[in-house]
C-alpha cells in the first residue's frame, strides 16, 4: 500500500520517488514469501515456488542504486545503462523458472548433462550475487556526495546502510546455510523483521521530509517577500583601496556599510554556503580585511555576525503567527545554516535559549 502511494499520489511524485516505490514492492514480495513459508503454505500450492525461488533480493540494491542516482540528480544517461542493473535478476530468475519447470511443474525432465550445465550456472549465478550487490550498494555510497541538502543526504546514507546491512545479512546467513546445518526459518524470521521496519521507517520518514520540504518552500517565500533589491555600488568616493580605509574602521566604513546592505536588504546570509571569500568579492575587498572590518566594528567573528542575521531570520518567523505550526528545522535551514546541530548552537548563543523554549516563550505572549 505505501509502495501504491507513493507511487500514484502526487505528494510524492517524482521520478527518484518511483525507484524507491519498486524497492518497497520487492522487500514486501520478499516478506509474503517468507509468511508462505512460516504458513507452510508451499505444501498447499506448490505452484507458489516459482515466486519464492526467484532471487528477488537482485533488485534490491538496483532500486536502491537507482534511487540514490535520480535523488542526486545525476540521471542514468540512456536506457540501455539502467536496463544493464537488471541482467543479474533476469539471469537469476530464467535459471530458477528453468529449475522449476522440472522440480515443480514437472512439464520436463532435465537430463544428467542439463543437471552437469544447470550446477554450472548455478556457481556463476552464485558468484553474481557475491559481487554484483555488493558491488552496487558500495557504489551508491559514493554518488551521494553529490546531495546538496544536508539533511537528505544523511537519512539516505542512514536508509543505504539500513538496506545494506539486511542484504548483507541475508547473503552471509545464504552462505552460511550451504555449509551449517541450523534453522535458516528463524535467521529469516529476524530479516523479516528488519525490513518490516524499514517500511515503516521509510512511510514517517518520506512524510516529515515532505512536511519538512513544504516547510522550507513557504519559508523561502517568507525571507524573500517583500525584499528590496537596493544598488549594491556604493560610492567610495575617491578612495578605492581597502588598504586607504585601515586607519579608520568605524561604523561609517562603507564596505561595512555595504555588508550591512548585502545582508538585511538582500539576505545573503540565506545562503549555506556564504564564507569570507564569496562576500569579499562582492565588496571588492580580500577576504583578511572582511574580518579585520567585522573583527573592528562588531567585536566578532566573520561567522558569528553572519549566524546573528539567521537567528535574527527565525525569530521573526517565530513570532510570525502565519509559522507558529511550520517546522523550527526548516526555519533554521532556510536562513542558512546547514544543520540541526549548528542551528541549535547559534541560536542558543545568541539568546540564551533553544529555539523550542523561545517558541514557548512567545506563544506565552
Amino acid at each position: 500500500m505505501l509502495g501504491l502511494i507513493i507511487l500514484k499520489s502526487s505528494l510524492f511524485n517524482s521520478n527518484s520517488n518511483k525507484y524507491l516505490a519498486y524497492l518497497l514492492f520487492t522487500l514486501s514480495i520478499i516478506l509474503l514469501n517468507h509468511v508462505f513459508e512460516v504458513e507452510d503454505t508451499f505444501t498447499t500450492y506448490p505452484f507458489l515456488h516459482f515466486i519464492d525461488n526467484i532471487e528477488w533480493v537482485f533488485l534490491l540494491p538496483v532500486f536502491m542504486f537507482l534511487f540514490i542516482k535520480n535523488r542526486t540528480q545525476n540521471t542514468v544517461k540512456t536506457k540501455q545503462k539502467v536496463y544493464l542493473c537488471f541482467i543479474p535478476f533476469a539471469y537469476s530468475a530464467i535459471l530458477n523458472i528453468v529449475s522449476d519447470l522440472d522440480h515443480v511443474a514437472g512439464i520436463y525432465t532435465i537430463p544428467q548433462t542439463g543437471i552437469v550445465l544447470m550446477t554450472i550456472l548455478g556457481l556463476i549465478h552464485l558468484a553474481l550475487a557475491l559481487t554484483f550487490i555488493p558491488f552496487l550498494l558500495i557504489y551508491s555510497y559514493f554518488i551521494i556526495k553529490n546531495l546538496r541538502d544536508p539533511q537528505e543526504k544523511k537519512w539516505i546514507i542512514t536508509l543505504l546502510t539500513i538496506v545494506t546491512s539486511l542484504i548483507f545479512a541475508f547473503l552471509i546467513i545464504y552462505l552460511a546455510s550451504l555449509f551449517i546445518n541450523f534453522n535458516l526459518s528463524s535467521a529469516m524470521s529476524v530479516l523479516a523483521l528488519s525490513a518490516t521496519f524499514i517500511i515503516h521507517w521509510t512511510a514517517y520518514i518520506g512524510i516529515y521530509k515532505y512536511k519538512l520540504a513544504k516547510n522550507k518552500e513557504a519559508i523561502f517565500n517568507f525571507l524573500n517577500n517583500d525584499m528590496t533589491i537596493l544598488p549594491i555600488n556604493l560610492k567610495i568616493g575617491e578612495k578605492n583601496t581597502a588598504e586607504e580605509y585601515r586607519e579608520s574602521i568605524t561604523t561609517d566604513n562603507l564596505y561595512f556599510q555595504k555588508l550591512e546592505v548585502l545582508c538585511k536588504e538582500l539576505q545573503i546570509y540565506t545562503d549555506s554556503t556564504l564564507n569570507r571569500e564569496k562576500v569579499a568579492a562582492k565588496l571588492g575587498i580580500s577576504a583578511g580585511y572582511v574580518s579585520q572590518i567585522i573583527n573592528t566594528i562588531t567585536e566578532d567573528n566573520f561567522a558569528n555576525y553572519i549566524n546573528q542575521y539567521r537567528v535574527e531570520a527565525v525569530k521573526e518567523m517565530i513570532s510570525n503567527s502565519d509559522y507558529k505550526n511550520y517546522n523550527l528545522l526548516a526555519m533554521g535551514l532556510e536562513s542558512g545554516f546547514t544543520s540541526k546541530t549548528t542551528f541549535y548552537k547559534a541560536f542558543k548563543k545568541h539568546t540564551g535559549q533553544t529555539p523550542n523554549e523561545y517558541k514557548i516563550a512567545i506563544n506565552k505572549y
